[in-house]
């Protein structure tokens, strides 16, 4: 893992939410940084895709893995000790493989860096909610959660996947954050 990431208090934690659409990742990860007193990274893609005026091509889903990867160097600054990111390059890689059936290689280097120390892998317990940027509902959720639990395993990644509704949902990403700073006590 890359350590010595410098926050506003001395080293940053970096813990992405991560998991199919309409899984909570967006309210868990504000849920989160309130609870922990500190920032996260707002999801980039939905906003980008959703300002579109045309279908979304190979190089918006790489321009908006670059910025993926800029937002969490620059937030880590302005972090305490733990910087929350909704989504990262997990998802992205995901994206670019099952629209595209290829990826940048920096994805790839990225990833394998180990700059996250923690992905918390929602489940797909929450019905999903179709909207104009969504596209993957029905069965396909749970073969893109199969398909981040295959990545997040190949790469070595510490994760646990956060299901349960509502505050049961957010005590069990707060319980997972809590055990993972309690025997990593040394960051």
């Amino acid at each position: 893992m890359e350590k010595g990431i410098e926050g506003s208090a001395g080293k940053v934690i970096r813990i992405v939410l991560t998991g199919p659409e309409c899984t909570g990742k967006t309210t868990l990860t504000q849920q989160l940084a309130r609870h922990f007193n500190t920032v996260f990274v707002p999801e980039y893609a939905r906003e980008y895709v959703a300002n579109l005026c045309r279908p979304y091509n190979f190089e918006d889903l790489e321009h908006i893995a670059e910025v993926q990867r800029t937002q969490a160097r620059e937030f880590a600054g302005q972090a305490k000790s733990i910087l929350f990111l909704d989504t990262y390059l997990i998802i992205t890689k995901v994206w670019f493989q099952v629209v595209f059936g290829r990826f940048p290689e920096w994805i790839d280097q990225e990833l394998s860096a180990n700059t996250i120390d923690l992905f918390l892998l929602c489940d797909t317990d929450i019905p999903w909610v179709a909207d104009p940027v969504r596209e993957n509902g029905g069965a396909m959720r749970e073969k893109l959660l199969q398909l981040y639990k295959n990545e997040l395993d190949q790469l070595g990644c510490a994760y646990d996947v956060v299901s349960g509704t509502g505050q049961k949902r957010l005590n069990h990403a707060i319980h997972d954050v809590d055990s993972f700073l309690l025997t990593h006590a040394s960051y």
